[in-house]
């Protein structure tokens, strides 16, 4: 079960992560009675990603132009959906922004701290800076302070982040979460953090021991509440699905999480901070993905060179029927780059298995640099919104060229 933003940031405050005053609004006209001083921050809250460049967030300086824009928020679409709430919030002014997680690993069954010294929202194309710490012993402190040292903060800023990662994992803990994020935590110019956006994912086989949780699912999901969803979507095109929810979860034989999804984009990354940033692009281009694949596990499957886990999870979906395109975007190193084309070469060479466009996000150097299979099903892009826009294209052309 995901969290609205104001019911994420109601759990940040009650375990002593630092967040901004804040008020929840349902309403325009309840902005005359805002107890937040201007000037303030208005954001929809909805179920999805990319608010920030949808237009679901406004800066307002006074009451006037906070009912304006209060109007405008409430009858914003993003992704298809209608904010159930807004939240009005104290304006902050940042020096940097940081991107924090804690996330479990289906894999192993054990949590994973990520960090990145390049949060905000365009975390997804900074993914080369995204660290991550497994939690393969009873946790300490230790571990907090290992993920600001790989993250590269320094001097006091280390235990802010510390203390911030501390809190996130006794969360993570007591409420049985399948993850909580913060991206972004803010840096003040006077070096205090505070977390100004945050999301929250609960794990629905444990909301029967945490019945103050399970009170949250007032603003639930579209299958969860049918009826008030139902009012609020947008309709859509008959060759795109709605926004999916996984529908089922697999461990690969080689120990990679397969994560249904139902719809025609397979999405496959090393690493679970990537896949999420991923998923929520695509959703934000109105693409539907088919299955979540991550070949970046933790156990076993890392003593593999990346190029030998793209094959293993190519492999894996060869014979799917469902899909239509393949994203892959990848983190590589200086070494790992080199064997990249090597592993996608035999997958579009095949003819028994499934030859759909791959899309190769590639990032970080000139294509000309590495040698690419030359294969017409094969696209590379340096920039993520590009591969996804072509994606999108390659799995919806009707839509697209309608849409024209």
């Amino acid at each position: 079960m995901n969290l609205l933003e104001y019911q994420a940031k109601d759990l940040f405050r009650q375990v002593g992560i630092p967040v901004l005053p804040s008020q929840r609004i349902d309403r325009p006209q309840d902005i005359k009675h805002l107890t937040v001083p201007y000037p303030i921050v208005l954001k929809s809250q909805v179920y999805a990603g990319g608010r920030a460049k949808a237009g679901g967030i406004r800066f307002v300086e006074n009451t006037i132009d906070a009912v304006a824009a209060a109007q405008t928020l409430f009858n914003l679409q993003i992704h298809r959906q209608l904010p159930a709430a807004l939240l009005a919030e104290a304006k902050y002014t940042s020096a940097q922004e940081l991107y924090l997680a804690v996330v479990l690993d289906q894999t192993q069954g054990r949590p994973v701290l990520l960090g990145s010294a390049k949060g905000g929202v365009n975390v997804e194309l900074n993914s080369q800076h995204m660290k991550q710490v497994v939690v393969d012993q009873d946790f300490s402190a230790f571990y907090a302070r290992r993920l600001g040292v790989l993250m590269g903060v320094q001097g006091d800023l280390i235990r802010q982040v510390s203390h911030v990662v501390e809190r996130m994992y006794r969360l993570f803990m007591q409420c049985d979460l399948d993850w909580v994020e913060i991206n972004p935590l803010a840096v003040g110019k006077d070096g205090a953090v505070m977390a100004l956006d945050g999301k929250v994912a609960i794990n629905d086989d444990a909301l029967g021991r945490h019945a103050e949780l399970a009170k949250l699912r007032f603003f639930g999901t579209a299958e969860r509440v049918p009826n008030l969803a139902a009012d609020r979507l947008a309709p859509v095109p008959q060759s795109v699905s709605p926004s999916p929810l996984p529908t089922a979860e697999t461990i690969t034989p080689e120990g990679m999480r397969l994560v249904e999804l139902g719809g025609s984009i397979g999405i496959l990354c090393n690493g679970a901070g990537l896949v999420m940033a991923t998923l929520d692009m695509v959703m934000q281009a109105e693409g539907t993905p088919a299955f979540a694949l991550n070949v970046g596990s933790d156990g076993l499957l890392m003593s593999l060179p990346l190029e030998k886990r793209i094959a293993l999870g190519l492999d894996a979906i060869q014979h799917r029927s469902d899909i239509k395109v393949v994203l892959l975007n990848l983190l590589y190193g200086e070494v790992e780059r080199h064997g990249v084309g090597a592993a996608i070469a035999p997958f579009l060479q095949r003819r028994d298995g499934l030859r759909c466009p791959i899309i190769l996000r590639w990032s970080g150097m000139a294509k000309d640099a590495v040698e690419f299979p030359t294969d017409s099903n094969l696209h590379v892009f340096e920039d993520l919104d590009e591969a996804i826009a072509k994606a999108v294209a390659l799995a919806y052309p009707a839509v697209v060229r309608n849409a024209r």
